[in-house]
């Protein structure tokens, strides 16, 4: 298993900011060295705004992690792409930031047993964070990125721009990426820029081509966000020791064999555990942690598995791109990554659903395999309202 570390018009498309100007509005694009974000250079540069293109260096595997991490290799093709359509082009060293925000937050919580979203926690903390306070003292407005997501304008009671703004999924569903985004806050969301969530990959594909973009035919990485395709695994093996523990049949106790660690399992995994299952049809699936013991509860999976499916449960460190959820209200989220929007109601705690605070989620249907750390995204059709993490 391995992680990965709209067009853009004035006014309601989700352009400059109410009364600037193209001319006027300088944006700073994060550039992966991918080819999603080099077509997000590509399309404001055609579009006349003021631009740069910036790599963020956040990691460049000194410890020597086995994997792939072409750090180097996507400066290059950064860099390349940033010469093709005549944008100056920077280098900016995150790597002590990086290792502060997100590295630690995910180690500290694969020690703690639960399971952490290092891209969510990459773009509130990094992409948008960090890097966007970077461009704002060094004289930009703005913030670009690839991702597969649309920045909308909201309007006021006259029909008229009120400077507030909606994040809504991407138009090529098969890519949205407005998931990753789900804990970034209002002020993030007024200084960001998607120039690509109107557009299908395909589309974007031809346009690298047509510009002949040095990035046009390279394959998307899937590794951790900005470090590399770095199996988990062999990333959590070099920073988390090795705890041992019992695997355990949930309902009965039996023990059926040991683990290496808690931090090397999450709930729902059923390849790689380490003990047999009875019969093709019979597999065992992760379905809990014991802290006290180090226990891995393990059950065969199906609907009857005990903790394996959820109807309710608590999330916690609430964020919201707009408006807070204050009451009780029939929403939508999405449980994970590619899953489907589902139906649920959210039941916010004393205070209103507020900014870092804790609710209630009641599914309409049970959901599989919730993963305590992990993050739960709330939208409205396809406005994204915010998210929060699972207890």
């Amino acid at each position: 298993m391995v992680f990965r570390c709209a067009l853009l018009t004035n006014g309601r498309g989700g352009g400059p900011a109410s009364g600037m100007s193209q001319s006027r509005e300088k944006i700073l694009v994060a550039m992966s060295g991918g080819v999603d974000s080099s077509v997000a250079a590509l399309v404001l540069k055609q579009q006349g705004f003021d631009i740069t293109g910036a790599y963020m260096k956040n990691w460049i595997n000194e410890d020597n992690i086995v994997g792939n991490c072409p750090w180097m290799q996507d400066i290059e093709d950064a860099r390349a792409v940033a010469e093709k359509i005549g944008i100056e082009f920077r280098v900016v060293n995150l790597m002590t930031e990086y290792r502060e925000r997100v590295v630690a937050y995910l180690l500290d919580g694969y020690r703690r047993g639960i399971t952490p979203n290092p891209d969510v926690m990459c773009n509130r903390e990094i992409k948008f964070g960090v890097f966007l306070q970077w461009a704002r003292e060094h004289g930009y407005d703005a913030v670009a990125t690839g991702h597969y997501a649309r920045r909308v304008e909201n309007t006021g009671a006259d029909g008229g721009p009120d400077g507030t703004f909606s994040l809504i999924e991407g138009a090529d569903k098969n890519k949205d990426q407005s998931y990753f985004l789900a804990m970034l806050n209002q002020e993030q969301l007024r200084a960001a820029r998607f120039p690509i969530g109107h557009l299908p990959k395909p589309e974007l594909r031809r346009l690298a081509m047509e510009a002949g973009l040095a990035t046009a035919t390279k394959k998307d990485s899937q590794g951790i966000c900005f470090i590399g395709e770095v199996k988990m695994q062999d990333f959590l093996r070099q920073y988390v020791p090795d705890e041992p523990g019992p695997i355990v049949r949930a309902g009965d106790g039996r023990v059926l064999g040991r683990h290496r660690g808690l931090h090397y399992y999450t709930i729902g995994q059923r390849k790689g555990i380490g003990i047999p299952s009875n019969t093709d049809f019979q597999k065992y699936v992760v379905v809990g942690k014991r802290a006290e013991d180090r226990a891995l509860l393990v059950a065969f999976d199906g609907p009857d598995a005990p903790g394996l499916f959820t109807s309710e449960l608590r999330v916690h460190s609430l964020s919201w791109t707009g408006a807070p959820v204050a009451e009780p209200r029939l929403i939508e989220g999405r449980v994970r990554y590619r899953d489907p929007r589902v139906h649920l109601k959210f039941v916010p705690d004393a205070g209103g659903g507020r900014e870092g605070g804790s609710a209630t989620i009641r599914f309409r249907e049970p959901q599989r395999a919730l993963a305590s750390g992990q993050v739960l995204a709330l939208y409205d059709g396809e406005r994204l309202l915010g998210g929060g993490v699972y207890a």
